[in-house]
Formats: structure tokens, sequence, C-alpha cells
């Protein structure tokens, strides 16, 4: 990969430096989970000019941040880590600054854009079904359907929206299932 013409939308400068290690880009901090109004003002103005990429923690604060800005400025793309990607080698946490750099390329080959107003195609009786909502397995479920689709993990309710916005259709969804169910 030559240099990343989007700004990459991270936490912080742990993650600013693991994402330098990968490709060369330029990044946005949020610094936190409370994204300032000048944070969201940077990104509304680097996706103007240059487009964005958000690369976040896959855990709770990390989606916060990812929701908070997708609602402030809906154009930018996605790009996601699994929660085994982002774990470091020894010791606790969970973090883009843990991922190795082929782990960012390949998240950054492959973010997408979501888009807000789309039909559903799956609804939430389908992940009712498919034991993805209910049942002592369907966290377990959801966190391996977020990697195979490449839309991160959610709970039931993200899950299904996740779907909509990034307009995974009922096939692509059944081959992923099939795949979570075969693993089990």
């Amino acid at each position: 990969m030559g240099k990343i013409k989007e700004i990459i939308v991270v936490e912080g400068k742990d993650d600013t430096a693991a994402v330098k290690r990968a490709v060369d880009a330029d990044t946005i901090e949020t610094n936190g989970s409370a994204v300032s109004e000048s944070t969201i003002e940077k990104i509304r103005l680097a996706q103007e000019k240059r487009g964005v990429i958000i690369l976040t923690d896959p855990d709770y604060p990390g989606e916060r941040i990812r929701k908070i800005i997708a609602e402030e400025v809906p154009e930018c793309k996605h790009a996601f880590l699994t929660k085994r990607e982002a774990r470091p080698l020894s010791g606790k946490g969970i973090g883009v600054e843990h991922a190795c750099p082929e782990s960012i390329r390949k998240a950054l080959r492959e973010a997408h854009q979501m888009d807000q107003d789309v039909p559903e195609l799956i609804t939430q009786e389908d992940l009712l079904a498919a034991g993805l909502i209910a049942g002592p397995l369907a966290r377990k479920r959801r966190e391996r359907l977020g990697d195979i689709l490449k839309i991160g993990y959610t709970n039931g309710k993200q899950l299904h929206k996740r779907l909509m916005i990034f307009q995974i259709d009922k096939e692509t969804f059944k081959q992923a299932l099939v795949q979570v169910l075969q693993e089990e």
C-alpha cells in the first residue's frame, strides 16, 4: 500500500504509531470517548478534502466513538479489526495499538462506507432464528459473524442496523452464518 489518501481517525497517539508502522497515512486522534466538537470539525473538514476512514478499538468505547462520528459525519468509511487482531501478545487490553501492521493494512483495504437509507434485507426474525439475538451462543456467534462480514462486533440491536447500513444481502449473510455454525 502506498500513501493512503484518506485521513484515518483513531483514538490516541499509540494507535497513530501503530497505523504509521503499517501504512503511510495521516491521522486524527479523538483522545478519548468524549469526542469534542473541535475534533468533529476536523473530521468534517478531512472528509470534505480527502475522505476519512474510522479505525477504532473493537470494544465498547471504540464503538461509541465510531457511532458519534458516524452520526456527525455520515460519509466516512469504516475499517474494523477483530478482537483477536487487537489483543497484545502478552498482557491485557485490546486496541488498534496492539494490532500487527498486516492486520491494520487488511482492515484499511477492506474499509467500506455505511449507507444510512437502505431497505431491510435481513429481519430481526432472521437474526433470532439464527441464534444471533438470544441464547447462550448468541454473543459468540455475533462476534464471529462480525469478523467474517467485516462489520465489527455488535450487540443484537446494532447487528441488525449494521447489516442494513452495510447492505449485507441474504445470500452473503447466509454464507457467513453457515461458516459460523460450522466452526462451533
